[in-house]
């Protein structure tokens, strides 16, 4: 609330939210969320689950549950309704806001659901709420981890995480009056959350696309002269596809692209900058778990990789660039000691934005506050951080540690190959074989044998593929993560030869 309060102090009568008649200023938003807080108090709610896509319903939620002085969750609107309701279910006194759909789709779930436009309309008039609590260990988000390893836990973010990561990243009222962001990160995504306080901090308008398509991205970033956005890999790859055979994206107000949330090609990272040639690139790391960005790959960086001869600097493009001010990593194997410099091992983080909690779970940090990331990583000399993958991901071949990520690069190389993933299978010489499939560039044809000579003459040959399977597409989650462990259900199922 105080970075809200500061904000319509700064700039009250800017746009927000939206555009033309569903727009709201800052200083609306301001009165929108203390009125709605105002009914979560006399209602006795305990938590405020916002179930729906973007919309200017959401800033709203957010804000009016930190002022009634509650935690807001969002939830994966796209989960089953079976789903929606388990992970409600562990919230008592819950009131549910819901778009049109989802609420149809949660009528008689055990709480009180309203219609994400009923919930603006009820906010707009009545009193606010008195002064807001003013309390930084107080919970301000439940957020669910994806939950492609294991089963979705709810992580917990008090206001002094937000704060720190605010704080830290971006600087106050630094947007001019005409800057807008396009947001297409879904709310229940760290991503989503850190784009609104951080960009409403800053003075810049929010600009929400509920459901993405390339053209529709690139239609709407043109139309409401966009000057920044947000996408995740697989978003960034689509658009990148939609523009085979042209020069240029064309959208010239474009200032500022930055993408994360996943591993992308540097093969496509290189299209993106020469489709949008004046446009600065960033690449954001971060976790649910930490409040989302902790290092950053920013666009000098960008240029410098792309530009240059040496493979130290070139390969910098595939990185995650280095760790924003106020974050510490170390770089542990397997017996806990941190490793060289160079050398692969779990990504241990700490600092202020760093939480490390869950609901009904015990934490995981360390008894010095560190954090484990569960990715595998490594750093180089100059301190960029390369991330390799979930340490789970580790495929463990007579005794040699393997990450998936080594292979993937150069199978997606082949001009034949669009999408690529590996995992390992179980195997009772080996301990476990390396498996890759791989979903075929448009307009090609993937030659297995063909592919296994590629990966042999530019890896070592523990490191072939042993199987190489064709699928028409991988598994991914709505923000692009991919599913590995649906890849070896679906491998175990269906064995290739």
């Amino acid at each position: 609330m105080m970075l809200l309060d500061m904000a319509v102090s700064g700039f009250g009568d800017r746009t927000a939210v939206g555009a033309g008649e569903t727009s709201l200023t800052y200083a609306e938003l301001y009165r929108r969320a203390g009125v709605a807080a105002a009914h979560l108090q006399s209602d006795g709610v305990a938590h405020l689950a916002f179930v729906g896509a973007n919309a200017p319903a959401f800033p709203v939620a957010v804000f009016a549950a930190a002022w009634a002085g509650i935690p807001v969750i969002p939830v994966n609107y796209r989960l089953g309704a079976a789903q929606v309701r388990e992970l409600l279910d562990q919230h008592p006194d819950t009131l549910v806001v819901a778009d049109e759909t989802t609420r149809h789709a949660l009528a008689g779930c055990g709480h009180p659901v309203v219609e994400a436009e009923q919930w603006l309309a009820m906010a707009s008039a009545g009193e606010p709420a008195g002064e807001w609590p003013n309390d930084p260990e107080a919970i301000a988000v439940l957020l669910y981890t994806s939950g492609t390893t294991a089963a979705p836990k709810a992580a917990i973010l008090r206001h002094r995480h937000l704060l720190s990561y605010v704080f830290g990243s971006v600087e106050f009222a630094g947007a001019a009056e005409d800057e807008a962001v396009l947001v297409t990160v879904p709310p229940y995504h760290v991503a989503g959350l850190a784009n609104l306080v951080s960009n409403l901090f800053t003075g810049r308008r929010l600009v929400y696309l509920p459901a993405f398509s390339p053209e529709a991205w690139l239609a709407t970033a043109r139309s409401e002269r966009v000057t920044h956005a947000m996408v995740v890999p697989t978003m960034l790859a689509r658009i990148v596809d939609s523009l085979e055979g042209q020069d240029s994206a064309e959208v010239p107000s474009l200032r500022s692209l930055s993408y994360g949330g996943s591993r992308i090609a540097p093969s496509i990272v290189a299209r993106a900058l020469e489709l949008f040639s004046t446009t600065d690139f960033v690449n954001a790391y971060g976790l649910t778990e930490t409040s989302s960005t902790i290092a950053i790959l920013g666009p000098e960086d960008h240029r410098a990789a792309l530009a240059s001869d040496d493979t130290a600097v070139s390969r910098r493009l595939g990185s995650a660039g280095r760790l924003i001010p106020g974050l510490e990593a170390e770089v542990r194997g397997p017996d806990g000691a941190v490793v060289a410099e160079g050398e692969p091992g779990e990504l241990w983080v700490r600092g202020e934005q760093v939480s490390g909690e869950y609901l009904s779970h015990a934490s995981p940090l360390d008894e010095q506050g560190w954090f484990p990331t569960r990715d595998r990583a490594w750093f180089d000399p100059e301190g960029y951080l390369f991330i390799e993958g979930r340490a789970d991901d580790t495929i463990i071949r007579g005794g040699e540690n393997i990450a998936p990520a080594e292979i993937e690069e150069v199978l997606v190389q082949h001009p034949s190959v669009g999408e690529v993933a590996v995992v390992g299978l179980p195997d009772e010489e080996w301990g476990q074989r390396i498996a890759a499939v791989v979903v075929p560039a448009e307009g090609h044809q993937v030659d297995p044998e063909e592919l296994r000579e590629w990966a042999r003459a530019r890896l070592r040959t523990s490191k072939t593929p042993d199987v190489i399977d064709v699928w028409a597409a991988l598994p991914y989650t709505d923000t692009g993560k991919l599913l590995r462990r649906q890849v070896l259900a679906d491998l175990a199922t269906e064995p290739s030869a």
